[in-house]
């Protein structure tokens, strides 16, 4: 069963019915405005911080067949008989004749026929913009006239997004709502708690002539204890009462007689809704209640998207693969770059979460080449949260910069994760990669320490800020000679007290000290490449020793000496992490690297994707932490959780098996999913966190949508790692690494300003050689395709291998 279908043309998924499993969303704006759209129009809105700042009242464990934030009534009267209904279906949840759900790029737009009437209703937010517009146009399918009232209802929720469930005598005794006549006969409503009446309005308007409004809730229900959206009561007056509520629960519904439209008749309406300081108020709202200017609003949105976009397209042999990485997967990756895990359906922005410093690093990653300038300004904001030890706070207000250790902070011992400041070391290194801005290792930067002001605090370069990090590692270690866990590393779940050691974060330092010496040679610095080179000649050994357990690779030791992740383990014999990164770190030997590969695929791989670990845990054990609290298949628990899937995905690659590659990326494409909603349930357009596991009974779920690390590593798998195209410090490396039977494939790739077309041919062979180049119809020495000058266009032919058998082990060389 399927609930749409993608349209490529238009970059697009069109939802045709809105009877989804879950409410499946988009977002619209950024962090400094906006939010989430779900695919019955519902919002859920902020500026800033969705914490402290928010604007509308959503709340996702209500019934999908309740309005949520946003919704509009339509009042459609012919032959003396009336009918109320919405044409986002809810809450009135009338029988409709179409219903199409566009979820674009940036943008909603909702075409729905009920009655003989068709709305189309574009959402969506200026580039900078103060205000979410909805653009409605209500055309007359009728073969006789109708007359037709149009009522845009918003509820309000409190600012501190919080309280609003928590304080139910204080909020509802500050919330205010002031409406203004203007002299086009249309109404402005500022809605705002008192404290904030000379400060901050919301607002909402439209671009005609109001009828009437109303901002009390339950006057608008009917004052009725057991009153319904479905059929407000003073909808059916001839007038709302025009009441300016001063307390209690605010909405803003705003009514409008559209007239008699005879047949084939449209009428366009302007809705705006947003925020701006008080007295900016009426100034903001001008400008887009000219039509010309909404459309030209939304052509400079589908004009970013475009030239986002053009940085990377691919044509394979795989529509599914190319509908992802062409255009919902980097989609993807530009909403998590903005909105880190801040707010979802999921992760509800009530708390003091903020960005993530391992989320937002790993973010980076999968945006650079498309929003360098971007990840520019996050890298800073990165390096300021990193202390002068080298360690990092684990999450940060992105607005106010303060940051705090997360959940640690409830434990108390252990208050430093012990991955996150390795993450912007690749973070970093990847943005040089892509940009040659090598200035930017010169820039300097300050350490955080809360109890010392901004000016106060000690600076350093970044590339002091990347030596620290990679040295507070290598200071930090256990028994083994692991580095120490911390509160947790990558997986947060697993809480071990006292010096417990990772293999995880053994393998994270191996991967950043190969970054760092591949950017100390590149700079000439010999010195410190053959420092780093030893230290990673030394974990290597370390972790290779401590860590192989026979078969696959252990992925912990409690400070007792005891292994999580070990044959000996009752429950969690055997993650896939320590496997996959094990590869990535160029830790393992040839025969291990191998055979902890193939662990994984014979112990963990489902049809759904990639088990983080098995079996699951079967009861709580407060010894082991949060992962125990998960049912067996859920979550971190013996759950598919789609972030580690792409990691073996790249190590297949490198250890030059790329049908493995590819058969773990087709299991977790959501495109491909898009047949069997009934089972997998989340939105087919954009990658989830997880999916439960064999072990679960609901074997196949998703869930946690869109704000996940999967989008950027999961992109990085497919662009650079199996169609092999990746930038370095020289230039495009290309080495693809192609499933057998891919024969042609062409890329388009934007690199420093210059346009390269790839056409890639491959034939059988060893997929380890490097391929055969010719640029410009020159041939070149190795695989790495030069920098141009920006604004030139260059024409690559690829000659690369393919093959079914498993080759013998021989895994690429990442520095040279």
């Amino acid at each position: 069963m399927n609930y749409g279908y993608f349209d490529d043309e238009n970059y697009e998924y069109v939802i045709t019915d809105p009877r989804t499993p879950v409410k499946w969303v988009n977002y619209v704006g950024d962090l400094s405005f906006g939010g989430l759209v779900d695919h019955t129009g519902g919002s859920l809105l902020c500026a800033g911080d969705p914490a402290i700042n928010r604007i509308t009242k959503y709340i996702p464990q209500l019934p999908a067949s309740e309005p949520k934030g946003q919704w509009m009534y339509l009042k459609v009267t012919r032959n003396g008989e009336s009918r109320l209904f919405s044409p986002f279906y809810t809450p009135t949840l009338d029988p409709y004749t179409r219903y199409e759900c566009h979820v674009g790029l940036g943008y909603q737009r909702i075409i729905s026929e009920f009655y003989g009437i068709e709305c189309s209703c574009t959402i969506f937010i200026p580039d900078g913009g103060q205000q979410e517009i909805r653009d409605v146009r209500v055309r007359n399918l009728n073969r006789e006239p109708v007359k037709l009232e149009w009522t845009p209802v918003v509820e309000f929720t409190h600012f501190e997004a919080l309280k609003q469930f928590t304080n139910a005598d204080w909020v509802p005794q500050t919330m205010q709502c002031k409406a203004e006549m203007r002299e086009d006969g249309s109404v402005l409503i500022r809605q705002y708690p008192f404290m904030r009446q000379d400060r901050q309005h919301n607002f909402v308007t439209t671009n005609l002539p109001a009828q009437s409004f109303q901002t009390d809730r339950s006057k608008f229900l009917g004052n009725h204890e057991y009153a319904t959206w479905q059929h407000p009561r003073e909808l059916d007056e001839a007038f709302l009462s025009n009441y300016q509520a001063l307390r209690g629960d605010n909405i803003a519904a705003i009514r409008h007689d559209l007239g008699d439209l005879q047949p084939g008749q449209e009428k366009r309406m302007i809705l705006q809704v947003g925020q701006a300081d008080a007295g900016k108020v009426s100034e903001v709202t001008e400008a887009f209640r000219d039509p010309e200017a909404v459309d030209r609003a939304f052509d400079d949105l589908k004009t970013f998207w475009r030239d986002y976009l053009s940085v990377f397209r691919c044509e394979t042999p795989d529509p599914a693969f190319d509908t992802m990485v062409n255009i919902h997967n980097p989609r993807q990756c530009f909403m998590t770059l903005n909105w880190s895990r801040y707010l979802s359906l999921y992760q509800l922005g009530l708390g003091a979460r903020g960005m993530g410093f391992r989320d937002t690093s790993q973010d980076i990653l999968g945006a650079v080449a498309h929003a360098p300038a971007r990840c520019k300004t996050l890298l800073r904001k990165l390096l300021s949260v990193q202390k002068s030890d080298g360690s990092a706070m684990h999450q940060f207000n992105p607005l106010s910069m303060e940051a705090n250790e997360g959940d640690a902070r409830e434990e108390g011992e252990k208050l430093t994760y012990g991955d996150d400041h390795l993450w912007v070391v690749l973070a970093v290194c990847d943005y040089l990669k892509e940009t040659g801005d090598q200035a930017f290792l010169d820039e300097e930067i300050t350490f955080y320490d809360k109890k010392l002001p901004l000016e106060a605090r000690s600076r350093a370069t970044v590339r002091e800020h990347l030596t620290r990090a990679v040295t507070y590692t290598r200071a930090h270690t256990g028994a083994h000679g692991l580095p120490l866990l911390g509160f947790a590393d990558w997986n947060d779940t697993v809480n071990l007290p006292g010096d417990a050691e990772s293999s995880f974060i053994a393998c994270l330092y191996g991967r950043a000290l190969l970054e760092l010496i591949e950017l100390m040679e590149f700079h000439g610095d010999k010195s410190a490449a053959l420092t780093y080179r030893a230290w990673h000649a030394e974990m290597a050994e370390t972790f290779h020793q401590a860590a192989w357990d026979g078969e696959w690779y252990i992925r912990y030791f409690t400070e007792e000496g005891d292994p999580i992740g070990s044959h000996r383990c009752d429950k969690g014999k055997i993650y896939t992490n320590a496997q996959s990164w094990a590869v990535l770190a160029g830790f393992a030997p040839a025969d291990a690297a191998q055979q902890a590969l193939d662990a994984v695929h014979t112990h963990l791989n489902t049809a759904n994707g990639i088990k983080l670990s098995t079996p699951g845990y079967d009861r709580f054990d407060p010894k082991i932490g949060g992962v125990s609290t998960y049912p067996p298949g859920a979550k971190e628990n013996g759950g598919i959780f789609l972030h580690s899937n792409p990691w073996v995905m790249i190590a297949e690659t490198m250890v030059n098996r790329p049908e493995r590659a590819y058969q773990y990326y087709s299991q977790i494409n959501p495109a491909t999913k898009n047949d069997c909603m009934e089972i997998y349930e989340c939105e087919p357009y954009c990658y989830a966190q997880n999916i439960l596991g064999d072990e679960h009974p609901q074997f196949g779920l998703g869930r946690n949508s869109w704000l996940s690390g999967t989008a950027s590593w999961t992109y990085q798998a497919a662009t650079r790692y199996i169609l092999g195209l990746r930038a370095g410090y020289g230039g495009l490396v290309i080495h693809p690494k192609l499933p057998s039977d891919w024969e042609n494939v062409t890329i388009t790739r934007v690199f420093r300003g210059a346009t390269y077309h790839f056409r890639i041919r491959s034939e059988k062979g060893d997929v380890s050689y490097q391929p055969k180049v010719v640029v410009d119809g020159e041939a070149i020495t190795g695989n790495t395709v030069p920098v141009f000058a920006a604004g030139t266009v260059h024409e690559i032919e690829v000659t690369c291998a393919r093959t079914l058998r498993v080759p013998a082990y021989e895994i690429e060389e990442e520095v040279k």
